[in-house]
Order: structure tokens, then C-alpha cells, then sequence
């Protein structure tokens, strides 16, 4: 089960490290989408800890942090919240070039930074 875990993680840090050529690339949207799918895998690795199971097949960060008994800071949950909404815009764009424009290289810097700093944070939990 641990080298499942593991593999997680790894899997998380190299979406990080996506996000980050994307950001680079200044393709923001992606940054944003990568930030949220390297969150959710490394949530998926606490909650496969935590139950001893598969992690669900679902995209809602909220709902792993509570399978994996999490308890975030307001600080963290108000921005998987704010994440996980824009995860959403990212898949399913209605208006791509309002998007675009929305998503400036200081917003995504931001949503990467903020990511990789909850990604500590679920990093830290795991083998406690």
C-alpha cells in the first residue's frame, strides 16, 4: 500500500512541475488546471492511508480532504474551495476568451504558489 501511496505523491509533484512549464509558457488556464489535479492526486494518496481503499473517481477537493480526515486551516479550505471552482471554468469553459483574459500571469502565480504551499501541507500529514 505504500509504494501506492508513494506513487501519489510522485504522480502530484510531477503535475506541480507541469503547472510550473505551463506557468512558463505562459498557458495560465493549464497552470491552473494542473494546480488543481496535483492537489486532488495528492489528496487521493492521504485518503488511500487513510481507508486502506482506492480513492474515489472524483474531481471535489473538499470531499477528499474530508475522506482523508484532514482538517485545514480556514486559510487552505477557503482556497481548495476557490481552486476547485476554477477547476471547473478549466474543463468546461463556456466563454474561452473571458477565461483567458482572466486568468493573467499574476492570478496563476498565485493559484501556483498557494498550490504547492497545500501541497506541503498534505505531504506533511501523510505517515503520521
Amino acid at each position: 500500500m505504500k509504494k501506492d501511496i508513494e506513487n501519489w505523491l510522485l504522480s502530484s509533484e510531477y503535475d506541480l512541475e507541469t503547472a510550473e512549464h505551463m506557468f512558463s509558457s505562459r498557458r495560465y488556464i493549464y497552470t491552473v488546471f494542473m494546480c488543481h489535479l496535483a492537489l486532488e492526486k495528492a489528496l487521493k494518496g492521504k485518503v488511500l492511508e487513510v481507508t486502506q481503499k482506492t480513492p474515489p473517481r472524483t474531481h471535489d477537493l473538499l470531499y477528499l480532504v474530508e475522506l482523508a480526515k484532514l482538517t485545514p486551516t480556514k486559510e487552505i479550505e477557503e482556497f481548495i474551495v476557490e481552486i476547485s471552482n476554477l477547476s471547473v471554468v478549466t474543463r468546461y469553459p463556456s466563454d474561452f476568451q473571458r477565461i483567458y483574459k482572466d486568468f493573467s500571469r499574476q492570478r496563476a502565480n498565485y493559484i501556483l504558489q498557494r498550490s504547492k504551499e497545500v501541497f506541503k501541507w498534505i505531504k506533511k500529514s501523510i505517515g503520521k
